[in-house]
């Protein structure tokens, strides 16, 4: 039998916030594969940031450009699945729900201010990356050091900058230490069910 829990509490939520913290000395554990599924039925992965949780939520935040592939992917399908793995604790979640793609021209003055929000969360460095050449594009010839972007720091986001956020419906936890696996459903009121199956 399954229990249910509000959405005010996600029951796997907890869980990954003590994985996150039990692996908090390696470096890699803020790391994870994101898949979507392209407009030709491929699947498609790769490693992306973990930027925190939305404000009040458990919807997973990712920076990404909106020249890549992952957005033609969303606009295609707008479903995508998280794999994380701790290697210290020998825990793997698997995360899929929808993904809501938050760029500039979305008409929304919340999720834009959210938008702006993550901007400023990322350092510099990492804004710089959005000033980049397209990614995918073949590469003709490095730049001259004069033609090096620059940031503003207190600018806020560039075009090519977008917000993902995945809204989580089913997480599925495996625990390989302790060989226990659970599964956690939500329905459209986000009320949690969580069952224990085989590993």
């Amino acid at each position: 039998m399954g229990s249910s829990s509000a959405a005010a509490s996600a029951p796997w939520k907890q869980l990954l916030l003590s994985s996150i913290q039990a692996n908090s000395r390696l470096k890699h554990s803020s790391y994870f594969q994101l898949a979507t599924v392209s407009s030709d039925g491929r699947p498609s992965n790769r490693t992306v940031v973990f930027r925190g949780f939305q404000d009040g939520s458990d919807k997973i935040i990712i920076n990404t450009d909106t020249r890549s592939r992952k957005i033609d992917d969303l606009k295609h399908s707008s479903f995508a699945e998280i794999c994380w793995y701790f290697t210290e604790t020998w825990e793997q979640f698997r995360i899929s729900g929808p993904v809501d793609v938050i760029d500039g021209t979305n008409p929304d003055p919340l999720k834009l201010e959210q938008r702006q929000k993550s901007w400023f969360a990322s350092s510099v460095n990492s804004r710089l990356q959005y000033m980049a050449p397209s990614p995918r594009l073949p590469v003709i010839e490095p730049p001259p050091p004069s033609q090096t972007p620059s940031l503003d720091p207190s600018i806020g986001p560039v075009a090519a900058f977008c917000l993902l956020v995945l809204d989580p419906d089913q997480v599925d936890y495996l625990n390989l230490k302790s060989n226990e696996r659970l599964m956690f459903t939500s329905d459209i009121n986000k009320l949690w069910t969580s069952e224990k199956v085989n590993p």
